[in-house]
């Protein structure tokens, strides 16, 4: 259950400003289709964050808990760096128009997650918690949390969210878990 509600609560907070939630504004005013939107981006998310899930959980049969706890402490530390720093949406993530609506934001929105700050933390946190469904889940929840609204409300909420400050609280967040990482809290958790 700690897995789940880590993973959704530090996506739906990293996600905000994200550039994967600005594609979600962009497609939302471009289609003004929200449902095969959301469908998209639910799938999208799914296979991305399966994907990323996978490649945590074999990272931990790979590397020591040692030296995995180090790197996963040092990753949420870089994580809480990174997410401070401003994203923004390539032209080329919406490029795939012929595609209709749902086929559109699948593949530009599985295609801008690549990489992106809420995979990188779906590795780590998989890669921690080696709970693969229950981080997957949590992630694909967060993301949903966060786009979701975004897609439904666009324009209305988009220049009233204090993305600066969810910001600051998502880097907290993962500071605080790259500090108790460090420090043993992963043994706990059996490694």
């Amino acid at each position: 259950m700690e897995a789940f509600l880590i993973s959704t609560g530090i996506v739906a907070l990293a996600e905000i400003g994200d550039k994967t939630q600005l594609l979600s504004f962009l497609l939302a005013a471009k289609f003004r289709r929200p449902w095969p939107i959301i469908a998209g981006i639910l799938v999208a998310t799914l296979a991305n964050h399966a994907l990323a899930g996978a490649v945590g959980n074999w990272i931990t049969l790979l590397i020591g808990p040692e030296a995995l706890r180090w790197i996963l402490g040092l990753s949420f530390l870089a994580m809480a760096v990174w997410i401070l720093i401003p994203d923004r949406l390539d032209a080329e993530d919406a490029r795939f128009v012929k595609l209709g609506v749902f086929g559109c934001t699948l593949v530009a929105f599985f295609l801008a997650e690549m990489g992106d700050k809420t995979q990188i933390a779906t590795v780590a946190l998989a890669a921690q918690y080696q709970a693969f469904s229950a981080v997957v889940i949590g992630t694909t929840l967060g993301m949903m949390i966060a786009n979701v609204p975004a897609v439904l409300l666009g324009d209305r909420i988009a220049h009233r969210m204090p993305v600066a400050t969810v910001h600051r609280i998502a880097a907290a967040v993962f500071a605080l878990l790259g500090i108790a990482t460090l420090l043993g809290a992963g043994s706990l958790l059996g490694f």
